[in-house]
């Protein structure tokens, strides 16, 4: 199974102090937001490979950042420059997934990770469930902030846990089941996947490639067994760093 990162995103809500670094680099303690992902994910028996998705903008800084960090994971890991400069070029975040699984010929397995959260469990469950299912899997928690329901991939689903209805900032939400950016596709999936925007999947956040997904083949949610934290703001880096 390969674990593809998503980290090539413009974090302009935390400007200045992105502007000109990766988000997912930022220290938290005596690591990154990115490591503390890694240690967990390179831990699993079933993960072959670390693919890192980044901006143009960045590469040299995750260049810089492989130098060390292929010395502490045990599986290897490769860049991918999505080749955009702003955000007015920006591939998206299906957009750039769908060129990694191109440019190194993948039709494994894959955890697909937003590499901005901080997670207080192992993905473990994750890979557990998708295990189980047979089919593609994503987390969920429930949101009691209707403001924030409105910011989020909303889901519904049936008594066995599949997918009914999923749609990224909706307008009205169907539920208060939330999703965050960790999915795993299956190889029967990868197909899907590469057709998925010219079939009219929105090409910006992740979720809406899972909501596409849900509609063209399976797709079963697990209750997040932790907490999440999603790093959306400069005052919520400054709290965390603090503590």
């Amino acid at each position: 199974m390969k674990n593809v990162v998503l980290a090539a995103g413009y974090a302009t809500r935390m400007y200045p102090l992105t502007e000109n670094f990766p988000k997912p680099l930022l220290p938290v303690g005596d690591s990154t937001i990115l490591d503390r992902m890694l240690v967990d994910v390179d831990a699993l028996e079933v993960i072959d490979e670390h693919i890192i998705v980044t901006n143009h903008r960045f590469i040299g800084i995750f260049e810089q950042w492989l130098e060390e960090a292929c010395k502490r994971y045990s599986k290897p890991i490769r860049l991918f420059d999505d080749g955009s400069t702003s955000n007015d070029n920006r591939v998206g975040a299906v957009g750039d997934l769908v060129a990694a699984i191109k440019e190194f010929g993948i039709y494994d397995d894959i955890l697909v990770a937003a590499a901005d959260n901080l997670l207080d469990f192992s993905l473990s469950s994750l890979v557990d469930f998708f295990h189980q299912k047979k089919t593609a899997v994503i987390f969920y928690y429930d949101e009691a902030d209707e403001e924030r329901l409105h910011r989020c991939g909303v889901i519904c689903f049936d008594e066995t846990g599949r997918v009914t209805d999923m749609e990224e900032k909706p307008a009205n939400p169907k539920s208060h089941h939330v999703t965050p950016p960790f999915y795993i596709y299956g190889s029967a999936d990868i197909p899907l996947i590469l057709d998925a925007i010219d079939n009219g999947c929105q090409w910006d956040a992740p979720g809406n490639l899972a909501g596409y997904i849900s509609r063209v083949a399976a797709l079963h949610a697990l209750r997040m067994p932790g907490t999440r934290l999603d790093i959306g703001s400069l005052e919520g880096y400054r709290a965390l760093i603090s503590q």
